[in-house]
């Protein structure tokens, strides 16, 4: 199984670590020996530089990276300039068509929105941008909810439910066993202290 992780400018650095953690932490303790491997993916190749200044040398670029079993689409501000960039709703249309599972955290829900790829579908994302992903289509907008798995496409709202859909993955595709190891492994218990 292959994961890519899409970075790219501007890209809010939890929302693909905070996946990238759970996922990369399933395939390395338990998932190696069934082949599961998480990369990041970018568009071009180069260092990218996330939302809040973090660099990045991704693995592979679009060109190169072949055949991908689930892609996690991070937001952030850079989200903001692929909107009508038809080169990213053609690869992002490719990827769904070949059967790759499109994954969205935040503001990444836009893009997928803006390509049409969440037309008659229920969805969600960052609490401050649930009326502009309304905007974008015939989403049906689902404010209150962490994430939304249509089956094909699953959406996330901001930074920890990112976490929470990535869990939700390893659940899905792996187990719910194999979910509460990866959660107990890097110690995720949110209890907010505020």
């Amino acid at each position: 199984m292959r994961i890519g992780v899409h970075v790219f400018d501007g890209a809010e650095e939890l929302d693909w670590v905070g996946p990238w953690e759970v996922l990369a932490w399933w395939a390395q303790h338990g998932g190696a020996d069934r082949g599961i491997e998480v990369l990041s993916v970018a568009r071009h190749e180069g260092v990218v530089t996330c939302a809040k200044g973090v660099r990045v040398l991704p693995d592979r670029t679009w060109a190169d990276v072949g055949a991908l079993d689930v892609l996690v689409y991070p937001g952030g501000r850079g989200t903001r300039q692929q909107l009508g960039d038809e080169t990213i709703h053609e690869w992002l249309r490719g990827l769904h068509a070949a059967g790759t599972l499109l994954v969205s955290v935040c503001t990444g829900s836009l893009v997928f929105a803006d390509a049409g790829l969440l037309d008659g579908r229920p969805a969600t994302t960052h609490w401050s941008t649930l009326e502009r992903l309304g905007e974008l289509g015939d989403v049906q907008v689902r404010p209150e909810e962490r994430f939304v798995d249509t089956g094909g496409i699953v959406t996330a709202a901001g930074v920890s439910a990112g976490i929470d859909v990535a869990l939700h993955l390893v659940a899905r595709l792996g187990s719910v066993d194999e979910a509460r190891d990866v959660r107990r492994g890097i110690q995720y218990d949110p209890k907010p202290p505020v």
